[in-house]
């Protein structure tokens, strides 16, 4: 029988968000298990974050959670997850759930999904892993940072062959087509 393939997922912890980002982590914890996809993630059982683990367990997925030491401290860890990992820090976190993960899903977060999924799309760029890099779009989320994408390539801080690193979907059948499909690309540096 064929290993399951892990989705990591980067989202918020927050529990004070519109209910509309509650439901499509819902919607996205039940496609993951339905799809015959395992999870990992950052562990906590607060916000979007602790709303996929439970869906995505819910439905058949092993859900792993990597959490550092300091954020367990505070409380926050899932009681109920198939796997946990506890590490030294944030660095150690983001290396454990790269190497778990076959592919990255950025749904709507605050600044640690930001640089969570800016550091994995830098490795992708610089040949770390040829893994799927997906932003799920919802509500228009990632909007003006892909107008802030346009600039970095309009300015040719990056060229345009950047854009083949990662895709953006808005729409989660679509989204999950993509990682059905997906085959990784060479994608050459050229300074």
């Amino acid at each position: 029988m064929e290993k399951k393939k892990t989705i990591c997922i980067y989202c918020s912890s927050s529990n004070h968000l519109p209910e509309k980002f509650y439901e499509i982590s819902r919607q996205l914890g039940e496609k993951i298990g339905r799809n015959n996809y395992n999870m990992v993630y950052g562990g906590t059982v607060v916000g979007m974050m602790g709303v996929i683990a439970d869906t995505a367990s819910k439905f058949g997925a092993e859900v792993t959670g990597v959490i550092p030491e300091r954020i367990e401290s505070f409380g926050l860890k899932h009681p109920s997850l198939a796997k946990v990992v506890v590490t030294k820090d944030m660095r150690e976190r983001k290396a454990t759930m790269e190497k778990l993960a076959d592919a990255f899903i950025a749904m709507p977060g605050g600044f640690g999904t930001f640089e969570e999924v800016f550091e994995i799309l830098v490795a992708k760029q610089l040949g770390y892993h040829d893994k799927p890099v997906i932003f799920m779009n919802f509500d228009n989320y990632y909007s003006n940072l892909f107008k802030m994408f346009d600039t970095i390539y309009q300015n040719k801080f990056a060229k345009e062959e950047t854009k083949t690193l990662y895709h953006i979907s808005d729409n989660l059948d679509e989204m999950f087509e993509y990682l059905k499909t997906y085959e990784p690309k060479e994608f050459v540096l050229k300074w």
